[in-house]
């Protein structure tokens, strides 16, 4: 955290991909106080524990889970912040709120109507969104500009973050909460309640190569031979089928 005066500020990257070492000394060289972990396909669990190792007195890393919500031909995600129980992936866009808002956990908007995997101002007014991303590096200019619109229409605070898959993406786009923020439930109270923020990025040559690099990630990250080969096997973790679901979400599953 920044102290200014009696003014305190946590810079926190809203959603990032990856967490290594080196990936935490770039946050921190950036002047990042956390980052929310939220890395694809792997239960609550794993992410937790990864979370705890990487965080220390001067850095948090925040667990959470981008539900990927209905079929994969027609996903939508959900960044869930708070949860304590595991959540599955492939359930229904209203099986997945549910158990958020029963785990009371923060629902944010990643990516708002970003090609075929954001939610709509639709789905944004019919759930309990508590903010919408207004800024992602994968974005072009008018993605954001038709998010910051979703928000302003909505009347929902914005957020940002790298949305990090590149470890060079770390740091380029972050959102200052105007409090002190150390835990998950911090994070989680501020976010439900509105809390004033500031969403802040960076600009100039490299940020805008940064943020091609990671639009040009997309093509890997949405093949289907690696879905197809990986999650409708039924062994990839975050399956609904998986054991370590015990049945639980069989009404809301999809797929």
């Amino acid at each position: 955290m920044t102290t200014a005066g009696d003014a305190t500020e946590t810079r926190i990257d809203m959603h990032v991909k990856i967490l290594t070492d080196a990936v935490v000394e770039r946050a921190k060289a950036r002047g990042l106080d956390g980052l929310v972990y939220a890395p694809h396909f792997v239960r609550l669990d794993t992410i937790t524990q990864r979370a705890r190792a990487y965080s220390d007195d001067e850095f948090t890393v925040f667990p959470a889970r981008e539900l990927f919500t209905g079929t994969w031909h027609d996903r939508k995600h959900v960044l869930a912040v708070g949860l304590d129980e595991p959540v599955p992936d492939f359930i229904t866009l209203s099986g997945a709120i549910e158990e958020c808002k029963r785990q009371n956990a923060a629902i944010l908007a990643p990516h708002p109507e970003f090609l075929t995997v954001g939610l709509e101002i639709a789905d944004i007014r019919r759930y309990p969104v508590h903010a919408v991303e207004t800024y992602n590096p994968k974005h072009r200019s008018m993605h954001n500009e038709r998010a910051q619109a979703i928000a302003r229409e909505t009347g929902l605070p914005g957020f940002t973050s790298s949305y990090a898959h590149l470890p060079g993406t770390i740091g380029e786009a972050w959102t200052a909460f105007e409090q002190p923020i150390e835990t998950t439930d911090d994070l989680v109270r501020a976010l439900k309640s509105f809390a004033d923020r500031r969403v802040l990025h960076r600009s100039g040559v490299e940020h805008d190569l940064r943020c091609l690099a990671e639009f040009a990630h997309l093509g890997y990250e949405n093949s289907w031979g690696k879905i197809d080969r990986k999650l409708l096997s039924g062994t990839e973790p975050t399956h609904p089928g998986h054991i370590a679901y015990e049945g639980r979400f069989e009404d809301v599953r999809v797929v």
